[in-house]
Parts: C-alpha cells; sequence; structure tokens
C-alpha cells in the first residue's frame, strides 16, 4: 500500500508502548495515534506532537466519581521515557472469590509499568492526558453514564471490550478528543482533507472515524454499530478483511463517490488487537490478522 502512494497511520487506543513493535514490524516510520488519540508521538525521536489535556482542576472530581462507583481509575501519563506509562492507586483487583478480575489481570502484566500513588484520586498528575476504569459490561456501562451526566461536555467517553482482558473498559478522555479528532489533526497537516481519508474500525470508539471519513470501513467482526455507519463492510479480521480493504484502496474502487462525497483513496484506519504482530501476506501486501482488531489510516498523497 505505501509503494502505491499510500501514507499508513496506525490509530489505537492502546498506549504508545504496546504500538511501537506494531509499527516497527510494518515498517512504518510515521507518526502514532495512540490512547484512543490522547496522544500522538513521533516513534523514531518519541517526540510527542500532541497531547490532550483534562481542564485544570476537573481531574479530582472525575476520579471522585470513579471511585464513588465502586471501580478503580487508572491515568496515563507521557512518560514512555522514564519507563512507565500510568498511575493507579493499586497493584491488586480480585473479585469475591479472592481471584483476580480482569483489571487485576491487567495490573499483573503491566505493573513494571506503573506508578502507584494511593492517593491518585485526590492528588491526580496534572500531565494526565487520559484514564479508564475497567469491569463488567454493564457496570462500565453505567459509569459511562454517570459521567456524562455528571460533566456533560467536559469529556470524551467510550465503553468498549477489552482486546486482552476479560473486562471491559470505559475510556476517559477530555472533550473533543478521540482517534479521528487526532487523524484529522495530522491530516490537515499534510495537506490531506478529511474526503480524502479511508479509515477502518469495528469498535465504538472508531465511530467518530468511521462517520467522518470520506470511506468508512467496518470490519466483518465490527459491532453492529460500526456497521450501521460505515459506508462499506469487508470480511472480518479473520478472513483477510484488511486485505479486501488494501486492495479496495489501492485499485481506486474506494474513490466512486459515496454519500454524495468524492472520496479518494486516502487514509485507511484499522485495528490492532490482541496479536501485535502481522502474521500474512497476499498479492504482494502484507495484511494482520488478529482476535481482535484496534484502528490503522492510510492516506494517498
Amino acid at each position: 500500500m505505501q509503494a502505491a502512494g499510500i501514507r499508513v497511520l496506525l490509530a489505537t487506543g492502546r498506549r504508545y508502548r504496546d504500538v511501537l513493535p506494531v509499527a516497527a514490524d510494518l515498517g512504518l516510520a510515521g507518526p502514532l495515534v495512540t490512547a484512543s488519540g490522547a496522544l500522538i508521538k513521533q516513534p523514531s525521536s518519541h517526540q510527542t506532537l500532541f497531547q490532550a489535556g483534562f481542564t485544570p482542576g476537573t481531574l479530582p472530581d472525575i476520579l471522585a466519581c470513579v471511585v464513588a462507583a465502586g471501580h478503580e481509575p487508572v491515568l496515563y501519563t507521557d512518560s514512555f521515557e522514564q519507563g512507565f506509562d500510568f498511575y493507579c492507586r493499586t497493584l491488586a483487583a480480585v473479585d469475591a472469590a479472592g481471584q483476580a478480575t480482569g483489571f487485576g489481570e491487567y495490573l499483573e502484566r503491566n505493573r513494571a509499568l506503573a506508578r502507584v500513588e494511593p492517593a491518585l484520586a485526590s492528588e491526580p498528575p496534572a500531565s494526565a492526558f487520559a484514564g479508564f476504569a475497567m469491569g463488567p459490561q454493564q457496570a462500565m456501562e453505567e459509569l459511562e453514564r454517570q459521567l456524562a451526566e455528571r460533566f456533560a461536555g467536559e469529556l470524551s467517553l467510550h465503553t468498549i471490550r477489552s482486546p486482552r482482558y476479560r473486562d471491559w473498559l470505559c475510556e476517559i478522555a477530555p472533550a473533543g478528543i478521540d482517534k479521528w479528532s487526532s487523524v484529522v489533526r495530522l491530516a490537515a497537516a499534510w495537506g490531506i482533507s478529511p474526503e480524502a481519508i479511508c479509515a477502518v474500525g469495528d469498535d465504538r470508539n472508531d465511530l467518530p472515524m468511521i462517520r467522518g471519513a470520506g470511506l468508512g470501513i467496518a470490519m466483518g467482526n465490527a459491532r453492529p454499530e460500526v456497521q450501521q455507519v460505515a459506508d462499506r463492510v469487508v470480511a472480518d479480521h479473520e478472513a483477510g478483511g484488511m486485505l479486501d480493504v488494501a486492495r479496495l484502496v489501492v485499485s481506486g474502487e474506494a474513490a466512486r463517490p459515496l454519500h454524495g462525497l468524492p472520496v479518494l483513496p486516502g487514509l485507511l484506519a484499522g485495528r490492532l488487537g490482541a496479536s501485535d504482530s502481522p502474521c500474512g501476506s497476499a498479492g504482494g501486501l502484507r495484511y494482520i490478522r488478529h482476535d481482535r482488531t484496534q484502528p490503522s489510516l492510510l492516506f494517498r498523497r
């Protein structure tokens, strides 16, 4: 795809540290949109190109709401070069039977990248740019509802299924921050209009991107609400769906007008999933097959 003049951009809900090996495997040297759009960094230098920020003074109230609902908050900071990625209040989370919850699994797997701050809820780091809570689907959707009601117009919220752990995530970011906002930020700097972008995704935090791009494509394994708003639906990730997208864009079929827009082969967004490495190729194009997916993006100059 890059040989065809298409600019490839990865946009994911994952932390910057997790995306680096994927970008390296794919031979991508450009910026990475991480943490669902809240942080953009340049891998070659680890330079921060964009970092979101909460309205000063609001984080303690937000975290108090999370804690009052019975959940543990996690806050992301731009601390890759300091050797850690997030703040939390504890490194253990168990259920009534004493077994690790999905959040407990997350903490165990990522404990080396955590900074434990027992007073986090009342004294959060000013540099925090996003965060999340983790738990059962119904609990996370209820937390999202409470936060949206309490902080109307101040937050960007998405409840999604964790691709690696048993629990669901309620992603919390400043208002106006999502994958699409950061994609548009980079595209504008490159002189690429939204109409010239093709975005591919499969989960709720991909909805702004799928709706906003000139061509929005849903993977066959995408949630129903994502497929409903997409211009096209391709095969799922286990059946070569990303290869279908590559053929669609490279062949020029994506240049056909959709919804009245002169869509050009532009930015292609797909998702990184439970596995972090590409595992196939066909027709001279490498493609990604995962247990789940997370967005990448392609632009044509």
